[in-house]
């Protein structure tokens, strides 16, 4: 998980120090039943929104669960259940799927 995180941000480097005032898409997935891997996954949601905020961009983020990771999504399983239901009042631009 935290490979295909960072591998996600260092193909967008590029893009970041060119593109100012575009819509940028970012996925990020949670594949595991770890409240641990679901908590960073949310940061890393909220980093990315803030970053393209910060610098004048709009962003798209979804955040794509499988297999085990489903449970993030499982209403009474869900151990970030409260937190997602925040963050997707507060963020409009975040999909769930």
């Amino acid at each position: 998980m935290k490979h295909v995180v960072v591998a996600v941000m260092m193909a967008l480097t590029p893009v970041m120090a060119l593109a100012e005032g575009v819509m940028h898409k970012v996925a990020i997935h949670v594949d595991e039943n770890d409240p641990a891997v679901m908590n960073m996954a949310l940061n890393n949601a909220k980093n990315v929104a803030s970053y393209y905020a910060g610098v004048g961009d709009q962003v798209e983020i979804e955040l794509v669960a499988y297999g085990p990771g489903l449970n993030m999504f499982v209403e009474g399983k869900s151990p970030v259940a409260d937190r997602l239901a925040v963050m997707s009042m507060e963020m409009p631009m975040l999909t769930l799927s």
